[in-house]
């Protein structure tokens, strides 16, 4: 027999506003321990430097964070000129240190090289795996091993500011995106240097922006509740947003109860108006405002839609 998980049986995704020095792990755990939750995910780390939007998956949401890590993203970032680091952040050591004669017209020519589809090479200090170990495991070491450079696209990048020896950036790029790496290899192109000073998430794909929380307006909420002597989730749950918005930009496909049956006993199913290929959300019903959203589904070699992330009845 299974063994029955601790917590509470909620979903959905809560657009946490990270706060600084914390590492998105214990920030997925305090949320976890704040709401109750049985399961909880995050959706791709922000370093402990890092603020901002960090999307945590809670429950069957889980199921859906992958998406959210395929997604684009936007930050604003504080290059400072004239020091590199070993981290390429204010966190790393100096590797070297040079004067700033930098003009305003050799800035926008360097920002100008970096808009657009380019090829980048993950940083050592990424967690991205090599054999199975995080490649900041192997810097830490001070071992370097290869990496392959990646497509990245950076869809838009405004300067900000321009002030003595610190740039500020607004930076609109596709998943996968190292800002380190592009402020590191600024900083080279440029001459001087640089590393980030600071560096904030602001966007997470179409996700609002106003619907972000701090740690403390959580925790505020869950001594009000106690306060009151009400459950916790009568402030807490209206934070959470549903499990699709995971799935933003997937084509959508609507199933009855039978179909959704078989879907999650892991039977593909026929769906009129199913794209030809690709993956689908498959909802209950007949439109999105009223039906309940299931999960994700793979279009087969015969047209129909297959289960690929499918939520389970509680």
């Amino acid at each position: 027999m299974a063994k029955k998980r601790k917590g509470r049986a909620i979903n959905g995704v809560l657009l946490l506003d990270k706060p600084y020095d914390m590492s998105s792990n214990t920030a997925l755990q305090k949320v976890k321990r704040i709401y109750f939750a049985q399961k909880a995910g995050h959706t791709g780390a922000l370093d402990p430097l890092a603020t901002g939007m960090l999307p945590i998956c809670l429950g069957e949401g889980t199921k859906f964070s992958q998406f959210l890590l395929d997604t684009d993203k936007t930050y604003q970032v504080t290059a400072k000129l004239g020091v590199r680091t070993t981290t390429s952040d204010i966190d790393g050591d100096v590797v070297s240190e040079r004067p700033v004669n930098v003009s305003a017209a050799q800035l926008a020519t360097a920002l100008d090289s970096f808009r657009g589809t380019s090829q980048q090479i993950p940083s050592m200090y990424s967690a991205l795996k090599y054999q199975g170990q995080p490649l900041y495991k192997y810097a830490r070491e001070g071992i370097e091993v290869p990496r392959e450079s990646r497509d990245i696209t950076v869809f838009r990048l405004d300067l900000l500011r321009f002030e003595d020896d610190e740039v500020d950036l607004d930076i609109h790029v596709s998943k996968g995106t190292y800002i380190r790496t592009i402020i590191d290899d600024l900083g080279e192109l440029l001459g001087c240097g640089a590393h980030v000073a600071q560096l904030h998430r602001s966007a997470v794909g179409n996700y609002p922006t106003d619907r972000m929380v701090s740690m403390a307006q959580l925790e505020a909420l869950l001594e009000q509740a106690k306060s009151e002597d009400v459950a916790p989730s009568v402030y807490l749950d209206p934070l959470l947003l549903p499990m699709a918005t995971a799935c933003d930009g997937i084509p959508v496909v609507f199933v009855d109860e039978m179909s959704a049956n078989f879907l999650r006993h892991g039977n593909p199913v026929q769906c009129s108006n199913a794209p030809t290929e690709g993956l689908v959300q498959v909802f209950i019903g007949d439109d999105i405002e009223q039906g309940e959203f299931i999960g994700v589904g793979q279009i087969d070699d015969d047209g129909l839609v297959a289960p690929k992330r499918i939520t389970v009845v509680v």
